[in-house]
């Protein structure tokens, strides 16, 4: 039976092989590295932004599977380095023969199966992020004004921060805080007869204005914040309804989250490409170093070529083998039939 794609490795090129894994792993190891620590820091950011998220929003799936998928990354590269470095002396490898058996599989069964499904989750989840950031940060903006609910008292402050920290306005823009009251009820005077008017004018019975809160202003304009009244252009002549940005925010915090967490995601879908691509080459490389230091006793300087390859012998053999093995395995071994008795010798005729 042929093996797998074989390939003759004469000594100088083992040597190389060796050498090259060497630096491979290495590069395995800093880029599965590299992969945690993007993985950690899109994790940290949804931790800080999962109130503006929906609960059913997939996409926080991602950096933890990005994360087990670096750490399988790492420990792979850094095996594949001492294995590869151990090959060079005779005296060294032994202990690793053991080792580099159940590297490859884990490696290759568990490393791979992770990175493509990291890989995929990269490509396929930031189309969910539109979605539930719109129903988030909905949410959000309804329970800016329950800062005495249990659950949301913590809204309005969350939101302020994110407004002054990522310099966005309401969901879409400023008007976004027209639509909805966000002013909460301990601060009405019920005797005022223009909150009385505002609040009977609402088919839903809430106190809608025109203003937004104190997180929208922008501080760098050198003029002050206009916060109230804002569509009624003859209370600020010199403030444009259509250019808000004035002195408030321009964007809508459901633009620049998205833009934020969707270049997060492929900074890490790159770098989880660069990793796959790493634990490829040294797990096929490890493959042919194993296989052909098998054929010389883990000798990696032994007399006369020797041949690498990726199995034994074909996927049909293979299977034809484990086939023959499991069947005379199962059946039952015949019972052994008792020695014969030599028969007796014959005396010599006397004479």
């Amino acid at each position: 039976m042929a093996p797998v794609l074989p390939l003759v490795l004469p000594l100088q090129p083992r040597i190389r092989l060796a050498q090259g894994l060497w630096l491979l792993s290495w590069l395995l190891a800093l880029a599965g590295g590299l992969a945690l620590l993007c993985s950690g820091h899109l994790l940290a950011q949804l931790w800080h932004l999962h109130t503006f998220l929906a609960p059913s929003c997939p996409f926080a799936a991602l950096p933890h599977v990005a994360l087990a998928a670096g750490a399988v990354a790492l420990g792979t590269g850094l095996v594949g380095a001492g294995a590869s470095r151990a090959s060079l002396d005779a005296a060294q490898y032994p202990p690793w023969r053991k080792v580099l058996g159940p590297l490859l599989v884990v490696g290759t069964a568990g490393g791979g199966g992770l990175l493509v499904l990291a890989l995929g989750l990269a490509l396929a989840l930031p189309g969910s992020l539109d979605t539930g950031l719109e129903e988030g940060l909905g949410t959000a903006l309804a329970h800016y004004k329950d800062t005495e609910v249990p659950g949301h008292c913590h809204a309005k402050r969350l939101l302020d921060e994110l407004q002054l920290k990522h310099h966005c306005c309401g969901r879409h823009g400023y008007k976004d805080w027209f639509g909805i009251q966000w002013v909460s009820s301990r601060y009405l005077d019920p005797n005022d007869q223009d909150v009385v008017d505002r609040i009977q004018s609402n088919v839903e019975g809430l106190y809608l204005i025109d203003s937004v809160p104190f997180s929208c202003c922008n501080p760098h304009s050198a003029r002050p914040c206009l916060q109230s009244r804002l569509s009624e252009p003859h209370v600020h002549p010199l403030f444009d309804p259509r250019q808000p940005n004035l002195n408030l925010w321009a964007q809508g915090c459901h633009r620049v989250l998205l833009g934020h967490l969707q270049g997060l995601a492929s900074m890490l879908g790159s770098m989880l490409a660069v990793t796959f691509l790493l634990q490829i080459l040294v797990l096929l490389g490890l493959r042919y170093l194993q296989t052909a230091l098998e054929g010389l006793g883990g000798v990696i300087d032994g007399e006369g070529e020797t041949q690498g390859y990726l199995f034994p012998s074909g996927l049909k053999d293979m299977l034809k083998t484990a086939w023959r093995q499991g069947g005379v395995a199962d059946r039952p071994a015949p019972e052994e039939a008792p020695p014969e008795e030599a028969p007796p010798k014959e005396g010599l005729p006397e004479a």
